[in-house]
């Protein structure tokens, strides 16, 4: 198998289950950045030091990768989802709140505002955590204009939550200190 088709050369693209749409199609951005999103979650898996964090992000890479599919699939005739997509593990919805009380257990109280940065595994963890909540604006998008499955919404909210924690925690088990923001002081005359 070619990994080019050339098929999609002309601006459009195949959605699986069927038919055909433009490249710029809300559908294909929303499944585009949950894509981007996953290769991000990919390359702090890479730069985290702690062994348990490194895990959990190999894990939601998977459930990413069902969030793409649910995407790229548009619903039967009747708003069902088609049967040969596999099914969000919605109950991750809940572990992935566990782990954040978890860390936030471990973590020093938040008196401050945190900036993206601290260890590269961190920085990478504050990354993935934008795009996240950028692929949240897509799907909820994608959601007022066609039925999707409600929790995937739910799903993107709390795995940007999870990487804001998992970025401090990898701070504090790496001895790096969070970056806080300063208010900048007045201009002098």
């Amino acid at each position: 198998m070619k990994i080019y088709t050339r098929t999609g050369d002309g601006g459009d693209t195949a959605l699986f289950g069927g038919g055909r749409v433009s490249k710029d199609h809300h559908r294909v951005v929303a499944y585009g950045t949950v894509d981007e999103l996953n290769a991000h979650v990919g390359l702090a898996a890479t730069l985290v030091e702690d062994a348990v964090i490194r895990g959990r992000l190999e894990l939601l890479q998977h459930d990413l990768f069902v969030v793409g599919a649910i995407l790229a699939t548009p619903p039967q005739d009747d708003g069902r989802p088609q049967p040969h997509v596999p099914e969000l593990p919605t109950a991750r919805i809940a572990e992935m709140e566990v782990w954040i009380d978890e860390a936030d257990g471990e973590l020093p109280p938040l008196r401050e505002f945190v900036l993206p940065g601290g260890t590269r595994g961190a920085a990478a963890l504050h990354i993935a955590r934008t795009v996240a909540r950028r692929a949240e604006r897509h799907v909820v998008h994608l959601g007022s204009l066609e039925p999707i499955p409600e929790e995937l919404v739910a799903f993107l909210n709390r795995i940007s939550d999870l990487f804001f924690a998992l970025a401090r925690l990898e701070n504090l088990r790496a001895g790096t200190s969070d970056v806080t923001w300063k208010k900048p002081e007045p201009a002098g005359d």
